[in-house]
């Protein structure tokens, strides 16, 4: 016979999980609730500045849209030349690490965290995320963690990557599949 089990959420602990100090974790989010996600600050240099004194590693140029919401920049780093657009989110709970050149289009989502749903305790997972140099997320998709986005791979708008994607393929769908090569002409 097969007997069923149920989640108990009462018994989930990430005791384990320690992402910095208390105090460290409560200042980045009244910072970045003031002074980061403020549509009034659009300046990308400030954002950039903002994330470096936070222990974040951005290069130059990179364009930082309103919106966007990083969970800890301790856990992020960001190479040159990269656009991060509007509402963004990079709920970073283990490593992000971005290269140069890469596009991140609006809405789109990088989750490093989820949960063990076989598991009656619900417990946290975390897996980091990279994207390649001239990768592309487009909008409103999402990346998981333990994922590569390789160099110069596309994820189109609306398409969920769970697992890496290949150099220079375009990647569409929930799970995202390659469905052809990505060709840059000079």
């Amino acid at each position: 016979m097969n007997t069923k089990h149920t989640t108990d959420l009462s018994t989930f602990s990430n005791n384990w999980y320690n992402p910095g100090s208390a105090a460290k974790r409560a200042l980045w989010y009244f910072t970045s609730f003031i002074l980061f996600n403020n549509p009034f600050l659009p300046f990308s240099a400030f954002k950039r500045a903002l994330l470096r004194s936070f222990g974040a590693s951005v290069g130059s140029n990179v364009v930082i849209k309103p919106a966007v919401k990083i969970k800890y920049p301790w856990k992020l780093t960001v190479g040159d030349n990269t656009w991060i657009g509007e509402d963004v989110w990079i709920d970073n709970l283990g490593q992000v690490t971005i290269g140069a050149n890469v596009c991140i289009s609006q809405g789109a989502l990088l989750l490093c965290g989820n949960h063990d749903y076989k598991k009656s305790s619900f417990d946290l997972m975390v897996g980091d995320i990279t994207l390649e140099d001239g990768a592309w997320v487009g909008a409103k998709s999402i990346v998981t963690g333990n994922v590569t986005i390789c160099s110069h791979a596309i994820l189109t708008a609306g398409s969920v990557a769970n697992s890496n994607l290949e150099p220079y393929t375009i990647c569409k769908g929930n799970p995202a599949v390659a469905i052809r090569e990505r060709h840059i002409e000079a």
